[in-house]
């Protein structure tokens, strides 16, 4: 769609083109326990405002162009899986690759760095009637921020697995 990135934080996102990378590594030990890392970058287009100038971190710009950071984030966790119950914490931390800070007394801007840490717990069971369904709901908490709200995200939820080659 054509909405404007300017209205955060009542936007839908940041009207930026992104690719990512991600590495992820998982190591089960005795089949029950795992470990899980996963490592991203993010590269972010540039976005444009549907007004002439804009000032952040300290300086105005008379253009409608915004150079958006990069993003580097990282997660880690582990987890213990046994007879249709998975159980796991996680901890992610998120660093903007640049951008300025929120003002006081002003909204936050596309640009701006989102730096975040977040510790999760997770707890999922797979029913054995219907297949392939599962229950799972999960608690997060944001450790710290810059530029992010302090925050508290209770999920709850359900799974369905699709199965997409026939496997035993």
């Amino acid at each position: 769609s054509k909405y404007t990135p300017d209205f955060f934080p009542l936007s839908l996102g940041t009207a930026s083109t992104n690719a990512t990378t991600r590495f992820n590594l998982t190591y089960f030990a005795k089949a029950k326990w795992y470990i899980n890392g996963s490592i991203g970058y993010t590269f972010r287009s540039n976005v444009k405002l549907d007004r002439p100038s804009y000032y952040t971190d300290g300086q105005i710009y008379f253009t409608n162009k915004v150079d958006m950071p990069n993003v580097l984030d990282f997660s880690f966790s582990a987890g213990y899986i046994n007879r249709g119950v998975e159980s796991k914490i996680t901890y992610m931390q998120q660093s903007t690759q640049g951008g300025g800070d929120i003002r006081r007394q002003d909204m936050p801007f596309v640009s701006h760095k989102m730096n975040f840490s977040k510790a999760e717990a997770l707890v999922m069971y797979y029913l054995p009637k219907p297949k392939y369904f599962a229950v799972r709901g999960a608690y997060s908490y944001t450790l710290a921020g810059r530029n992010v709200g302090q925050s508290s995200t209770f999920t709850l939820g359900l799974l369905y697995t699709f199965h997409f080659f026939n496997h035993k």
